[in-house]
């Protein structure tokens, strides 16, 4: 107890530091900076410093407005838009993709503000000036908030930036949420110890580091002991609504938080809703559903792109297909049975990085490392594959032909990775969840550790996608995607 107990010294010495105004200043600043250089730089572009705007045009008492005073209007406006819609507040910063649609919101209401006022009062705006202005105001907008994440998240894995979390709740509940945010460091919470209804043998919080560090009669105490700045309420029976609601009333109202974790995982914000009833917030889940009209956009989009990409890529397809067939003896493509969406089975193509003889030889490889006992067949130092083979699967090159897949409608852009029959066989019911979705070409999984991750993890990632996938999230995952082939790890074994 002697190391705990230094532990909660330790934490309660450190300062305490209002990160989340200084983040706050910091994204107004740079918001001010990017839309002054946006709108003023498309101005002078398109119009130069000194035009006019005329306002009720044909009428003897025409007013003429600067175009300057427009544009001080518009960033003005755009800021104001910008924090009045959250978009730099500190429970959005640094992880998902809210911060970003509520910088799109903000911007979209700005330009149907100025439209509907320029109609009003007939101002003769310059439609090149707009046109330009907005899109491109977006655009710098979200590129610098991106840039601001990835400083963000570098002084989080330091331990800065970051709310100091006090769990409150059953050892098993609050391990789990434990476990949960360490998976999430982006997130910005430090887990600094944990309160549970009994004093507790163990020191530590099961499968974690967190110290066991109160009772739950003492979790104010504690919280001040260790200087946390945020409650979480994990669940226990001995926690009514009463006990949590007096432990609200006992929290130093603009330093210290309560957050309340429902016994859910793995549930993606669209699908959740809160509806407050005579003062008790119901958390309504959405059923994840996959049919309707959404399905038919992602088909399209499936369409659209993978027709693009194999128009545009044409050239590349022959030089890879020259490149293999003068390297090594067999065929240019490889042709594997996959089990695809609902359980059907269809011919997933590659082009070959492997020998010939790669399928005959792979029980033996997966008995001889031990990895046939779960449903993903991976084979470490693989020797079937080729020399131009190693480079195709560095760059998940092999992968291109499967955009042909994506245009006859057997796999989609993105979606949980398609697997062999034999590891489909291994599927217990929570793995079958998989199946739900068009199998992709790219996925979370994939992006998120490629072949490093172990199958529990893998797993975990697909069925998050199958929970909560939407365009939005594909859109997103493509992204990733690129920047995980241009910065490449660990090739697909696949």
């Amino acid at each position: 107890m002697q190391q705990v107990e230094s532990r909660v010294r330790a934490s309660a010495a450190r300062p305490a530091d209002d990160w989340r105004r200084r983040y706050a200043w910091q994204l107004t600043i740079t918001d001010a900076l990017v839309l002054i250089w946006v709108v003023v730089g498309a101005q002078f572009a398109w119009l130069g410093l000194d035009r006019t705007a005329v306002g009720f045009s044909g009428s003897r008492d025409d007013i003429a407005i600067s175009y300057t005073a427009v544009s001080i209007g518009i960033i003005v406006m755009w800021m104001c838009a910008l924090h009045v819609y959250g978009s730099r507040g500190f429970r959005v910063a640094g992880a998902g993709t809210v911060e970003y649609k509520l910088v799109a919101d903000a911007t979209v209401r700005v330009f149907g503000v100025v439209a509907i006022v320029a109609f009003l009062v007939k101002l003769d705006l310059a439609r090149g000036y707009v046109l330009i202005s907005f899109p491109l105001g977006l655009a710098v907008l979200i590129a610098s908030r991106w840039l601001w994440r990835q400083w963000l998240a570098v002084k989080r894995l330091d331990g800065q930036f970051t709310s100091t979390v006090l769990l409150v709740g059953t050892s098993s509940s609050s391990a789990v949420i434990a476990r949960e945010l360490a998976r999430a460091p982006r997130a910005g919470y430090r887990v600094v110890g944990a309160c549970v209804p009994i004093a507790d043998e163990a020191e530590t919080l099961s499968g974690t580091s967190v110290p066991i560090i109160g009772t739950l009669d003492s979790a104010l105490e504690t919280m001040t002991a260790t200087g946390a700045d945020t409650l979480v309420i994990t669940g226990a029976d001995e926690l009514t609504p009463v006990r949590v609601r007096e432990l609200s009333w006992g929290l130093e109202p603009g330093r210290q938080h309560l957050v309340v974790a429902p016994g859910l995982v793995d549930i993606g914000g669209p699908r959740i809703h809160t509806r407050p009833v005579s003062g008790l917030p119901l958390l309504h889940v959405e059923t994840p559903r996959f049919e309707g009209s959404k399905l038919y956009m992602k088909r399209l989009l499936d369409i659209v792109v993978s027709f693009v990409l194999v128009v545009v890529l044409a050239p590349l397809f022959v030089i890879l297909a020259i490149a293999i067939k003068t390297t090594s003896a067999g065929p240019v493509f490889y042709r594997q049975e996959r089990i695809g969406r609902r359980g059907a089975p269809f011919s997933m193509l590659k082009f070959r990085s492997m020998q010939v003889d790669a399928d005959d030889r792979l029980d033996a490889l997966l008995a001889e490392q031990g990895s046939t006992g779960e449903p993903l067949f991976k084979v470490r130092n693989d020797p079937r594959v080729t020399r131009i083979g190693a480079t195709l699967r560095r760059y998940s090159l092999d992968e291109l032909p499967q955009l042909f897949n994506v245009l006859t409608g057997t796999m989609s852009l993105v979606g949980p990775r398609p697997q062999r029959e034999g590891e489909v066989a291994l599927y217990d019911s929570t793995a079958h969840r998989r199946l739900l979705v068009p199998p992709g070409m790219t996925g979370l999984w994939q992006v998120s550790g490629r072949s490093k991750l172990a199958w529990e993890d893998a797993l975990r990632l697909d069925l998050y996608y199958v929970e909560n996938w939407s365009l939005t999230n594909d859109l997103a995952i493509l992204l990733q995607t690129v920047r995980v082939v241009v910065r490449p790890g660990d090739g697909e074994v696949q």
